[in-house]
């Protein structure tokens, strides 16, 4: 169908024709990975098993970008959410708040996005929302997804890692940070840096499914606050102390030049589409050539182990030899960004 106003407008959130419209135009464009039934909820198989259910709100600024866009985020770090348990996602929900003003040809290139993103990752959008605020209440777009996955195999838990267990990334760190701000700052490293989104179930299935999949005890997604965040995270959760090397930590050049010029330590950079995993050393090279035999995880490495010492701490082993610690952050090193 068309709508007839080629922005967004307040009558399309008060319910009535108007909001109708939009909600069909919706539901036409993401096509066939919608398929809720217009009902007040939606109507999914239960499973015997344990489900794994998680949210997340989608405020990227900017919202549209080089190679991607807020919806494929917003389906890449749910979908990636679910994945890094173990589960297998399976729905999606998505809210979408529309600022007045907005293009509907823009709210088009998201559903799109969402879209290509939900048919790639294997999962459905059983149901959605649609809000519409005033002029400057929102930053064009803003969008919330909910996430249902079932396991076909035992949860991956933090309480799992043990000492002795390697580190892994599935690839470089830093991309998605730089690309968004040069992109927003007009820097120009957008055109050598490209953002690192991508769902990663197909991934984390590839290397569970392997010989060495006993082996993996537990995953994360390294999204806001970085490689530095989901470390300390680990270090609180076990009481042992993640060793990097920092000469294995897979960061691009481009991506360097950039954090140095901008005073970013692409550590605490986002990422959009990079795990880390922590797996039993003896299974590490085996893990390690699964993912980079896999397209997503090409650029993958071995960036330290996790020891007994000093738990809590998060220590670096610098080029020179010497050994740092790396603290937390105690606050936004970075502007929004995802």
């Amino acid at each position: 169908m068309t709508i007839v106003d080629p922005e967004i407008v307040l009558d399309h959130g008060t319910g009535a024709r108007l909001s109708r419209e939009l909600v069909e135009f919706s539901a036409e464009v993401l096509g066939d990975v919608y398929v809720g039934e217009m009902e007040d909820s939606a109507i999914v198989r239960p499973t015997d098993g344990p489900l794994a259910v998680t949210t997340d709100s989608f405020v990227v600024d900017p919202p549209f970008f080089g190679n991607g866009d807020i919806g494929k985020v917003a389906v890449c770090g749910t979908v990636n959410d679910l994945a890094v348990l173990g589960a297998e996602p399976r729905y999606l929900t998505l809210g979408v708040i529309l600022e007045t003003g907005l293009p509907i040809a823009k709210y088009a290139t998201v559903l799109r996005s969402v879209g290509d993103a939900a048919r790639e990752a294997g999962v459905v959008i059983v149901a959605g929302d649609t809000k519409v605020v005033r002029a400057g209440e929102a930053d064009q777009i803003y969008l919330n997804t909910t996430g249902i996955g079932v396991f076909q195999r035992p949860p991956l838990r933090m309480a799992h890692v043990a000492a002795g267990d390697s580190i892994l990334l599935t690839g470089p760190i830093g991309n998605h940070t730089v690309h968004l701000l040069s992109v927003r700052e007009g820097l120009g490293f957008e055109r050598d840096v490209l953002s690192d989104c991508a769902p990663l179930n197909g991934l984390i299935d590839a290397v569970l499914r392997s010989p060495f999949g006993q082996a993996v005890h537990s995953i994360r997604d390294v999204t806001r606050g970085g490689l530095t965040a989901v470390l300390h995270e680990y270090a609180r959760a076990t009481g042992l102390t993640p060793h990097l090397n920092e000469e294995s930590l897979p960061i691009e050049r481009p991506v360097r030049m950039a954090c140095d010029m901008l005073g970013i330590n692409p550590m605490n950079a986002a990422n959009e589409g990079c795990l880390c995993l922590f797996v039993e050393r003896s299974a590490a090279e085996g893990v390690l050539e699964v993912l980079r035999g896999h397209s997503r995880g090409s650029g993958a490495a071995i960036i330290g182990t996790m020891v007994e010492q000093d738990g809590g701490e998060v220590r670096i082993t610098r080029s020179d030899g010497r050994v740092d610690s790396i603290d937390e952050l105690q606050g936004a090193e970075l502007p929004r960004l995802c």
